[in-house]
């Protein structure tokens, strides 16, 4: 079989990082590139995780919240005492 070449650019740190973990799986660069491409071949996709981790519904209420709080310049609290008693501090 033939063997073709790959060039791919990348920053400075980025490879050093990555060489660095490689190298603690006593494997280089070129070694878990050509994997990764076997790895594409075998399963016939990209076997990357291109999600992110959903901010919780709560969460976003809360944001959606204070920004309306903000706009409107009404405070959730009238002082800290009432903030702390409402988180029963």
């Amino acid at each position: 079989m033939s063997m073709a070449s790959v060039t791919v650019r990348v920053d400075a740190d980025t490879k050093q990082k990555a060489a660095s973990i490689a190298e603690d799986f006593g494997l280089d660069l070129s070694s878990v590139t050509r994997a990764f491409y076997r790895q594409i071949v075998r399963e016939k996709r990209i076997p990357l995780n291109l999600s992110y981790t959903a901010v919780p519904n709560e969460t976003m209420q809360a944001l959606v919240e204070a920004k309306n709080r903000v706009a409107d310049g009404k405070p959730r609290f009238n002082d800290a005492d009432e903030m702390f008693d409402s988180l029963g501090i």
